[in-house]
C-alpha cells in the first residue's frame, strides 16, 4: 500500500447529494479532503466501533481495521458490531461487514496481524493512525513511527466510566472564521499556537476574518512527563479543579512500562505500587494531594479494562469529530489530552508539552534525532494490549 498523502479528489454530483448535510456544515472542499483520507484504526473494540461508524458515515476514502484478537463474551456486552455468532472469530473480520454496510463507498480493509509485528514504515501508508486500547509502550512505539513518517497520531482508550484521547498532529495548519474584531490579534496566541495569516471577506454586511493558525504538538512519550501549564497550577481554585484522572492515567502507564503492558490487579503489591505511583505523579504535577483521595483511586482501579457503551459513544464521537476537523483543516483541533470522567460528566483538555528555557532549546536542537529509537516489531513481554 502506498501513501495516500490526503490529496483531495473532486466530488461527484451523487456524492454531493449523499453528503449534502455535512457539506453544508464544513463545505465542499473539506468534504473532498475527507473523501481522500486513508485511515488506520487499531483494535476493533467498543471505542473503535464508534470511531469507525462516525468516520465511515462522514465518507472517508479508506479505512484499515487491524486486530489479531477474537471476539469474546466480554465484547458482546459493549460492542454493537458483533453478535454471538461471531464468538471465536477475528474481531476485525467480524465487525467489517457491519462497517461496510454503513457506507459501501468507503474502501474497507481488514488486517488480522498483531500490530506489534508491523515495521515502522507500515504507518507511513496512512494519513492518520488511530490507536485504541493498547499499552503505553505500544502507543509510544506507534507514535514514534508516525512521527518519522510525518503522520498524525491519536491514542485513545476506555476504563469503565473513564476515557481519554491523546493527539500528536506534529504540526497542523487550520483555518477558522470569525467576525472581525477591533482588537489586533497576537501572532503568538499560546506557546503552541501561532497565527500565520488573516484575510477578510464580507457576509451580510459583516466583515469576516479567515484566520490561518498553526498548532505544534508533542509526542506521547514527552507529553506524559510534561508539567501542567502554570495557569493550572498557580491558582489554587484552578489547581483543585484539575481531575485526578490525569495522575491515575500517568500512574497506569508507568505501571504498564514496568510490568510488560498488563493492568494492575487487586493484589496487595499491585495496589501499593499503583497508589504510590499515582501520588508521586500527582505531586510532580504540583497538585494538592487531598484532591487525589482513596475513593477516586478505588473507583479508577475498579473500572480498569472495562468498556461501557455510553462512554464509548462519547469518546469515540469526539475522537472521530476531531479527525474530521483535522482532515478538513477547519476548526481548532484537540491540544492535546482529553480526559473524560463519566461520574462527573466532564471532559477537560490539558495541553501537555515539555517547555524548556531558551538556552536549553538551543542545546537540544544541536542533538541529532535517533533513528527508529522504538522498534515496533518487539511485542511487550506479557499482558493484554
Amino acid at each position: 500500500m502506498e501513501s495516500q498523502g490526503n490529496t483531495a479528489q473532486p466530488i461527484s454530483a451523487d456524492e454531493i447529494a449523499l453528503y449534502d448535510r455535512q457539506i453544508r456544515l464544513w463545505g465542499i472542499q473539506a468534504q473532498e479532503k475527507i473523501q481522500s483520507a486513508n485511515i488506520l484504526l487499531v483494535t476493533a473494540k467498543a471505542l473503535a466501533n464508534e470511531v469507525a461508524k462516525n468516520l465511515v458515515l462522514a465518507g472517508i476514502g479508506s479505512l484499515t481495521l487491524i486486530d489479531h484478537e477474537v471476539v469474546t463474551e466480554n465484547d458482546l456486552g459493549s460492542q454493537f458490531l458483533v453478535a454471538e455468532e461471531h464468538l471465536g472469530k477475528n474481531r476485525a473480520q467480524a465487525a467489517a461487514p457491519q462497517i461496510h454496510s454503513m457506507n459501501p463507498r468507503v474502501k474497507l480493509h481488514v488486517d488480522t496481524d498483531d500490530i506489534h509485528t508491523k515495521p515502522p514504515e507500515f504507518f507511513a501508508n496512512f494519513d492518520i493512525t488511530i490507536a485504541t486500547e493498547l499499552d503505553f509502550t505500544t502507543y509510544t512505539n506507534i507514535n514514534a513511527a508516525c512521527n518519522m513518517a510525518n503522520r498524525p497520531f491519536y491514542a485513545a482508550g476506555l476504563h469503565g466510566v473513564y476515557g481519554y484521547i491523546f493527539a500528536d498532529l506534529i504540526s497542523h495548519d487550520f483555518v477558522i472564521e470569525r467576525t472581525k474584531s477591533n482588537v489586533p490579534s497576537k501572532p503568538q496566541e499560546t506557546p503552541t499556537r501561532t497565527i500565520l495569516n488573516i484575510t477578510t471577506k464580507k457576509e451580510n454586511e459583516k466583515v469576516i476574518e479567515m484566520v490561518t493558525k498553526r498548532e505544534i504538538y508533542s509526542p506521547l512519550i514527552l507529553a506524559n512527563t510534561s508539567p501542567l501549564p502554570e495557569e493550572y497550577t498557580n491558582r489554587p481554585r484552578r489547581r483543585k479543579q484539575v481531575t485526578p484522572l490525569l495522575s491515575c492515567l500517568r500512574a497506569l502507564w508507568e505501571f504498564q512500562k514496568t510490568s510488560g503492558g498488563r493492568l494492575p490487579t487487586f493484589s496487595r503489591q499491585d495496589l501499593e505500587n499503583f497508589t504510590q505511583s499515582a501520588r508521586d505523579r500527582h505531586q510532580e504535577l504540583k497538585l494538592d494531594i487531598e484532591t487525589l483521595d482513596s475513593s477516586f483511586l478505588q473507583s479508577f482501579l475498579q473500572n480498569l479494562g472495562s468498556e461501557l457503551s455510553p462512554v464509548a459513544a462519547f469518546v469515540g464521537g469526539g475522537l472521530a469529530q476531531d479527525v474530521i476537523n483535522v482532515l478538513s483543516a477547519r476548526e481548532q483541533p484537540l491540544q492535546n489530552l482529553l480526559l473524560f470522567d463519566g461520574e462527573k460528566s466532564s471532559a477537560p483538555i490539558y495541553p501537555l508539552h515539555p517547555f524548556f528555557p531558551p538556552e536549553m532549546n538551543q542545546s537540544l536542537s544541536a542533538v541529532p534525532p535517533a533513528a527508529n529509537p522504538f522498534p515496533l516489531n518487539e511485542a511487550p513481554a506479557a499482558g493484554p494490549s
